[in-house]
Order: C-alpha cells, then structure tokens, then sequence
C-alpha cells in the first residue's frame, strides 16, 4: 500500500540526531530521502569507529539513500542544485548562515524551486542574541533549564540520560515539515520552517516551571527533585527499592492510593488524615516515602509489579537498556525489530512511533554504506551529465576508500 508521504522527494543534509530523526519518520512514512554526507561522512557515520557508536547511525539512517558531495566544489553544488530542482523538501541542521556562505540558503534554493519546502533546525534558533553559540544536546540542556531540575537536590545538576533535546527536536522539525507540505497544497508555494532546539524543549519543562513560578512568588525558586514529581505535586511518586532492583510507583488519585494502602495491607493508612488526601499526602512525602519503601523493600521487583497490575496501580519495574532492547511489547507491535545489518550484524532498530490506522509500516531497510547510491541517484534524478557525473564520482572516490 501507498504510505503517506508516498511520492515525497527529500534532500537531507543532517547530521547526529536532530536532523536525522525527522529524516526517518520521513522516510519511514514513504518519502524518498537522499542523505547527502560531505567525503569523509557525517559526524554521526563518523563516531562508529568507538565502541558501539555505528548503532545510532544505524537506527536513524535505515530507508534512506546515501550520497557524497563535496559542497565546497562546484561540481558538488550543481549536483546538489540538480537534486533541489526536483525535489519537495530540504532539511539541514547546520549552524546558522552556514548554508547562506555555501551559496545554497533557501534564498538561492527557491529561485530554482518555487514549491520547495525548506526546513532548518539549530540549537537556538537563527534570530536572537544566541544565534552563533554552537550547539549541542549536552550544552542546550544546560542553557534551557533541564539540568537544572535533573538529579537531586544536594547533589550537583546532571545531564539527562537520552539526547532529549535533540530528539524533541527532530519531532517539531518532522510536524513543522508536514504542515509546511499541508500548505503548500493549498497555495501552491514553498515555504522555510525553522525549529530551535531550545524552543522545542521549553513546554517539557511545565511541572518544574510551574513549581519555580510558585516558589519565586514567595521568594523561593525550589531546584531539583531527584525521582519525585518535578512540580512536588503527587505523592507517593518516587523510585523504591526492592530486593532485586528499584520499582516507579505513583499514585495519581486518591483511589490509587487506597488500593496501595490496601495492597501493602495497611488499608488505615487511606483513613489518616495525614495521608487521606492528595495534599496531605504532599504536606507528608517524606513520611509516605517511608512507608512505601518499607513495604516495596521486602519484595522483588516482579512480585511489586504484579500485585500493582492486579490492582491498577501505576507502576513499574526500573529495567535495564538490554531488558529494553528486548522488550516484548515494542517487539509485539513491530516498534522494536530485529535486523540483519549489512556492516553491523544483527542489531534492533526501532520503527517509527507513528501509526496510521491499520497501514502497514514500511519495512526498514538498513542504512546504507557511505556513497553507495550516489552514482544512481545523479543518473536518475538529474539531469547532469556523463561527464559531470565521473568529476563528481572522481572528486570523492579517494577520500571514500
């Protein structure tokens, strides 16, 4: 069956995650996506010489055609120009200007293709007084706010464990695309979308926020809160130990709680008025930590997460990367798939998390080998000729091998 974004022509010029990501949901809805990399490979290609660095690279460039272009060259230009010509889409993740002192910025893109959709995503946004900082995941946490509220109170900030603020990212650039491809079917025109990682982050924040903003209106903005409710607004909400490892459990409203109490067989405690309601429990979280912990400490992780299942209680074991990686759920549903990589061997790669009804997902097909596709896509997607071709192929033939 057609996929949504069937018939759809992107040229990608990202790079790491944010970029990339968007890239994927793209491809994975039907577009046909040109990764264009510089001789050499993108940063993200590049990092697979460590450890196992080449997996991400893996996860987010499956369904996608990969082409070397030297931009810099005037041969790589007119290639690149030659593919804008036709195509529906350009993303890039470069720093602000950078596309502008190639020559390629949406000004000179739309010359040659009225109907492009041209989308930039960069750390904080091509306007503003931090246009030029550079950007990275690491140092837009640091600069929106969420290492701030990350990790516990007497300790140091730390870092957040996932790339979040560029995959948050990634999300709004793939949304902005597709409305900005939504418009265009109405005015017949292109258009330039921009997200900045640091605006994409900002709403994530609201329960700390709204904890700040109480706290500075009576002259104490609170910091962190370590695994309880960022907005200290639930309780019991926490990570709790058991004999074999840690348990999440938060109770969202006075019937979790009950049933908790009742579960731990201390059904009194539902009845005190110190922890009857949501904010006398809040008024006591120290005291009803205790209590949870006392009773999750005698038991194990499996047997915590049953009783709390039976009684709909929201919980859940705390699991590692490798229990993640093989999680029967996101295997059921075909979000996690095993696949037999090319250069890797056999790795899990997720599918994209967005279903359309009852389509079938488009099957993920490995990322592909440095420039493999670059020879055929110019052959069939421009109209460049033989020998421009072989300057092209030649120009970055040695810095391939």
């Amino acid at each position: 069956m057609s996929q949504p974004l069937s018939g759809i022509t992107v040229v990608d010029l990202t790079q790491i995650y944010n970029g990339p990501y968007a890239t994927f949901l793209m491809a994975t809805a039907g577009a046909m996506v040109i990764k264009i990399e510089p001789p050499g490979g993108e940063s993200l290609r590049r990092r697979g010489i460590v450890g196992g660095a080449a997996l991400p690279f893996a996860m987010l460039n499956g369904c996608k055609q990969s082409v070397v272009l030297d931009l810099k060259s005037d041969n790589g230009k007119a290639a690149l120009l030659e593919l804008v010509r036709n195509a529906d889409v350009v993303v890039e993740n470069f720093a602000p200007g950078v596309m502008e002192r190639l020559g390629l910025g949406f000004a000179a893109l739309k010359e040659i293709n009225p109907r492009l959709i041209y989308a930039a995503s960069s750390g904080f946004g091509s306007s503003g007084p931090y246009k030029n900082y550079p950007a990275m995941d690491l140092t837009v946490q640091a600069m929106s706010g969420v290492m701030s509220v990350t990790g516990f109170p007497d300790r140091p900030p730390v870092k957040a464990g996932p790339a979040l603020c560029d995959f948050l990212a990634g999300v709004h650039l793939y949304g902005a695309i597709a409305t900005a491809l939504f418009e265009r079917e109405r005015s017949g025109v292109g258009s330039k979308v921009e997200v900045a990682m640091q605006d994409a982050v900002y709403a994530s924040l609201s329960s700390s926020l709204g904890l700040a903003w109480a706290g500075s209106r009576a002259g104490d903005v609170p910091s962190r809160t370590g695994n309880r409710h960022a907005g200290l607004a639930e309780a019991p909400y926490n990570v709790y130990p058991a004999t074999d490892g840690y348990v999440a459990i938060i109770c969202t409203t006075d019937r979790h709680w009950k049933t908790l109490t009742e579960i731990m067989k201390r059904p009194e405690l539902a009845e005190d008025s110190r922890y009857s309601t949501l904010k006398s429990r809040v008024s006591n979280m120290d005291s009803v930590d205790t209590l949870v912990s006392e009773w999750t400490a005698a038991r194990t992780k499996d047997e915590i997460f049953k009783l709390l299942m039976d009684g709909y209680v929201p919980a859940a074991p705390v699991r590692d990367l490798i229990e993640v990686m093989n999680d029967e759920n996101m295997h059921a549903r075909g979000a996690l798939q095993w696949q037999d990589h090319p250069e890797l061997g056999r790795i899990v790669v997720q599918q994209s998390p967005i279903r359309h009804g009852d389509q079938p997902a488009r099957a993920l097909e490995p990322s592909h080998r440095l420039g493999q596709d670059t020879e055929e896509v110019l052959r069939t997607r421009t109209t460049l000729s033989d020998a421009h071709i072989v300057e092209v192929l030649k120009a970055i033939s040695p810095k391939r091998l």
